[in-house]
């Protein structure tokens, strides 16, 4: 097959190197940068550069870049996408999905909305490895349009490359639960490193605050267009923290030994419920 790269950051660079160390798949790509484009063709990342002309070509284009950036190409290159399979790598669903949606069936294009569940918290090529998605949860957005045949080939070709686990879901569903594992930890860790404690930390952390503060360093960019695109079920998330963070501090506040111990006994509970690491 032919496959098709739009941004070679962190997601679109890793998934280049991917398919590029698993399969016999041509990668053609394309990025603003031209530093990235430079490394991308001598690392053998990609085997040529994803121009207008060949768009049509490919069997499957995949898109890693912001939201705004990523509507933008979609609407000055519908047109050209004929006959192909769009897939989104964007980190929400509902707004965007619904706008590519509506370019596919105007210009007979396929659409379907992707999320790989991993990444660093650095960006660009530079940080691009093809083990990036080894062991990580590939999500793949599903509505009534959807085809099964092509779910599966997706689905088969996920983890060829490296996926773990492929996990179906709606938009709704997808941003929902999105808000709650990704964005709200980065507004969290965002938010713990701004006290003034932090910059006296030296000796005295270990791997909770490595936790607590590894996704502190976003692209604030990237990040507010994540964040304002799926406010509603964020906010729903950020006031049901803030509640239970109320209750720790009341505890404290008030010397209340019992409730301090079952507020922390009901959080390892929930955790060892919950499953993960």
């Amino acid at each position: 097959m032919i496959i098709g790269i739009v941004g070679l950051g962190l997601i679109g660079g890793s998934m280049a190197k991917s398919i590029k160390a698993r399969t016999d798949d041509m990668v053609l790509g394309i990025d603003l940068n031209e530093e990235t484009m430079s490394l991308a063709k001598m690392s053998g990342s990609i085997d040529g550069v994803l121009t207008d002309d060949k768009l049509s070509s490919c069997d499957i284009i995949m898109i890693a870049v912001a939201p705004v950036a990523l509507i933008k190409w979609v609407e000055e290159k519908a047109k050209l996408l004929k006959g192909t399979l769009l897939i989104d790598l964007c980190g929400v669903k509902r707004h965007l999905g619904n706008k590519i949606s509506e370019k596919a069936a105007e210009n007979g294009f396929s659409y379907i909305g992707g999320h790989p569940m991993a990444g660093k918290e650095v960006s660009g090529f530079k940080n691009s490895n093809a083990t990036l998605f080894n062991g990580a949860s590939m999500i793949i957005i599903t509505d009534e349009h959807s085809n099964i045949i092509t779910l599966d080939m997706l689905k088969t070709y996920f983890l060829k490359i490296g996926f773990e686990k492929i996990t179906f879901s709606t938009p709704e569903e997808h941003d929902m639960i999105i808000a709650y594992t990704s964005q709200l930890a980065h507004i969290t860790s965002s938010a713990y490193i701004k006290s003034p404690t932090a910059q006296k930390h030296m000796g005295f952390s270990a791997g909770s605050y490595k936790d607590m503060t590894r996704v502190a360093k976003l692209d604030e960019n990237l990040w507010t267009e994540l964040l304002l695109d799926n406010s509603d079920y964020l906010i729903d998330e950020l006031k049901t923290l803030i509640g239970n963070l109320s209750d720790y501090l009341n505890a404290l506040e008030t010397n209340d030994a019992e409730t301090l111990k079952e507020l922390l006994k009901k959080g390892r509970e929930l955790k060892l419920t919950a499953g993960g690491e």
